[in-house]
């Protein structure tokens, strides 16, 4: 079992340095292909961006506040996967208001990423508090958050994926592939949901439908959004060739 100091207060910190990695990421990919960051410009305004962050903010606080308030502990609480929903949520009612129908997630693919992966171990860090620990286990890299108790680090595991999705997704980029140029969005949608739902099973969060959480149910969800998308861009692409 590996004890693993923990402070609610390195959340912040490791938040903080979430937001400059994505950051740095965001800009390395604007110079780095900059024709697709100036197609962006071109088809929104600055009323996107704001809805993007509001419907995020909107999200993280209303699916992690929902989660923990019908748990053990009673406090409100932000989630990554509810600022995914929210952001996508309002980035969809603000695209349907202006009757623009193509993908425009394609630029935030890499800094999500880097994000996330970055993210999580705050949330490993700050222990218990966080809420997002997992069930008990007995395996060897099991970690202790300062209860005694050997639990699955379920935030690790998460980083840990992402972190691969994002290696192979550069690594085709790179090469020139279609699909993570055509398609990155909604494959980033569904690992995350995929790997998310899986690591659900692992947490001690209650149940609301069978054995499913409330999380277990919006992966669901964002799951079914990135093939639906998916499956349109390439019919899309189909009538356009």
């Amino acid at each position: 079992m590996i004890h693993v100091p923990t402070n609610p207060a390195l959340h912040y910190l490791f938040d903080v340095v979430a937001w400059i990695g994505a950051a740095l990421a965001a800009r390395w990919q604007s110079r780095k292909w900059p024709d697709e960051t100036l197609q962006l410009s071109k088809i929104t305004e600055p009323s996107y961006f704001v809805s993007l962050a509001v419907g995020a903010l909107i999200g993280a606080w209303m699916l992690g506040s929902t989660n923990t308030m019908s748990g053990q502990i009673l406090a409100p609480s932000h989630s990554i996967a509810g600022a995914l929903a929210g952001g996508i949520v309002a980035v969809e009612l603000w695209k349907r208001s202006r009757g623009l129908r193509q993908s425009t997630g394609g630029l935030f693919v890499i800094p999500i990423c880097v994000g996330i992966v970055i993210g999580r171990f705050g949330c490993l860090f700050s222990g218990l508090p966080d809420y997002t620990y997992g069930v008990p286990t007995a395996l060897p890299w099991a970690v202790d958050l300062g209860d005694g108790i050997g639990r699955h680090p379920v935030q690790i595991y998460e980083s840990i994926a992402m972190a691969a999705f994002l290696t192979v997704y550069m690594q085709a980029r790179l090469r020139g592939a279609r699909w993570p140029r055509e398609h990155g969005f909604q494959a980033l949608i569904i690992v995350y949901a995929a790997q998310r739902f899986l690591w659900e099973f692992l947490k001690p969060y209650p149940a609301v439908l069978g054995p499913l959480n409330v999380f277990h149910l919006l992966m669901l969800g964002l799951i079914a959004y990135g093939f639906i998308w998916w499956r349109r861009g390439s019919r899309t692409e189909l009538r356009s060739a």
